[in-house]
């Protein structure tokens, strides 16, 4: 059964409103298309009003001690491990992940508003040596409102990356959820009006294109950060240049797995099965590619077509599922499209591709497709090249390193990749040459709030994660102290020679 629906309202300041308009849009169950709750749906109207609560409450929120912000962050961590449970029910209902996933990431969370608590006090300058006789240092000041906009795939994890740094440095946040799986937001909300947030210092507004775009034009935002499509990151870059607004863009990827002979072949697997089909295969980071030298690919392949074909899919609220549905039907059609496109073109398909069979009564089969392995000799293949998100990974076989390499960087991405090997000094040199934000060597997917997150190319900038964070939801400001007596007179003749600024 699927879980309560508590919250069904916007929250703006201290209060739960509809929407300005009455604006409202239906939240589905992708495993069976039934209508879970209705929502109010953000306009222009609805971001003026939380963008001008945010800005109020800014000046208290900012000035207020890193020591304060640090104990309403940890407040807010020890509710959501209360919570877990349950948070981890409404996203399973919300988008389908497995209930062994959700509930693994929920109980993971609370770890990022901790370890920004402890950084929420320790935002330091510097004292700069200068020349002359001047004292030279320099503050971190809050860059002020924040919106931020996040996916439907990760929802309480990809909002928390953004939320805990955002407060802990003092800036203020209207936060739009995807509207596809707003639920678990908009209980964060709840949450931190229950443990004592100020009203305004987060406000959380579903909605859809209108309200992304009207936060990212938004005069009174100052930074927007985003996680979604690439198409979104432009669209919103595009938007928000007007007003010169920072910018954090975590975005599509294409991440592969670089597999030598000399690595252990079963772990090997494991990592490229769990890399390419945790979440559905619908994470930016997920291993979508597999490059594995010539003389293993066979064996490779064989190992990991048993083990994705062994992949149990059905309703994600049952504990022995491990793989649900996609997002939305569309989304289906399109992994099927990709697929079938693949295997006209020449792919080998060693398992999957189609709907899956025996599917639970509940279930709608238009949401579901099978998890996907394909062997692609051409590593220009559309397959190959777009990122797919969906349960598809494609095996594509290499002669050297050098070959690895540059078929690895041969796409516009380069947010995550993973280097199996047993040579340390192959790991570390292939580790370096591969062009990514984030490499894994043996392992795939750790991630800890203190290690920065983000990409190259197409899949963004800036970063989520560690001192990178703070950083970039603080300003730099920098401030010179004359010590000299008497004070320089630039109009003595006598002066002119000793400064020129």
């Amino acid at each position: 059964m699927a879980p309560e629906v508590r919250t069904q309202e916007m929250l703006i300041g201290p209060d739960w409103v509809r929407s300005h308009s009455g604006a409202t849009f239906e939240n589905r169950d992708p495993t069976s298309g039934e209508v879970l709750t209705t929502l109010p749906e953000a306009g222009a109207e609805d971001v003026d009003r939380a963008v001008a609560a945010a800005k109020e409450a800014l000046p208290g929120w900012s000035s207020g001690t890193g020591a304060e912000r640090g104990r309403l962050l940890t407040k807010l961590a020890d509710r959501l491990e209360e919570e877990q449970d349950y948070i981890s029910e409404l996203e399973s209902s919300d988008n389908g992940r497995p209930r062994r996933e959700t509930a693994s990431q929920s109980r993971i969370v609370a770890k990022w508003y901790r370890y920004f608590a402890g950084l929420a006090d320790k935002i330091e300058g510097a004292t700069i040596p200068v020349d002359g006789p001047y004292l030279n240092y320099t503050k971190r000041t809050p860059v002020g409102v924040c919106a931020a906009i996040t996916p439907w795939n990760h929802p309480m994890l990809i909002a928390t990356k953004k939320l805990a740094p955002a407060l802990a440095s003092g800036c203020t946040v209207v936060l739009k959820p995807s509207e596809l799986a707003p639920l678990s937001v908009l209980e964060l909300g709840r949450m931190a009006q229950d443990v004592g947030f100020p009203p305004g210092v987060l406000n959380i507004i579903p909605g859809q294109a209108e309200a992304g775009k009207a936060l990212s034009v938004h005069p009174d935002i100052k930074r927007v950060d985003v996680t979604g499509s690439t198409a979104t990151g432009i669209a919103v870059a595009k938007a928000s240049a007007g007003s010169l607004k920072r910018l954090g863009l975590e975005l599509g990827g294409k991440a592969a797995n670089l597999v030598f002979a000399d690595a252990d072949l079963e772990r090997a697997v494991r990592g490229a099965v769990f890399s390419g089909y945790i979440a559905q295969g619908q994470s930016c980071v997920a291993g979508g590619r597999v490059l594995v030298e010539r003389s293993i690919a066979e064996d490779f392949a064989r190992a990991m077509t048993e083990r994705v074909g062994a992949i149990v899919v059905g309703d994600p609220l049952e504990p022995t599922t491990q793989m649900g549905p996609l997002i939305t039907p569309t989304a289906a059609a399109r992994v099927r499209e990709i697929v079938t496109d693949a295997v006209d073109e020449g792919a080998g398909l060693r398992v999957g591709g189609d709907t899956p069979a025996n599917l639970p009564d509940r279930a709608s089969p238009d949401g579901f497709f099978e998890p996907t392995f394909l062997w692609v000799d051409d590593p220009q293949m559309r397959a190959a090249q777009e990122e797919i998100f969906g349960p598809v990974v494609t095996l594509t076989p290499f002669d050297n390193e050098a070959q690895a390499i540059e078929i690895a960087n041969d796409i516009p991405f380069g947010l995550g990749a993973a280097v199996w090997t047993g040579d340390i000094s192959r790991a570390h040199r292939v580790s370096d040459a591969v062009r990514a934000g984030i490499v894994w060597i043996n392992d795939y997917h750790r991630i800890d709030p203190a290690s920065p997150w983000g990409g190259f190319g197409l899949s963004g900038y800036g970063r989520e994660n560690g001192l990178d964070a703070m950083r970039e939801y603080t300003e730099v400001k920098s401030t010179w102290v004359a010590t000299e007596e008497p004070a320089l007179d630039w109009y003595d003749s006598k002066e002119f020679e000793q400064r020129l600024n």
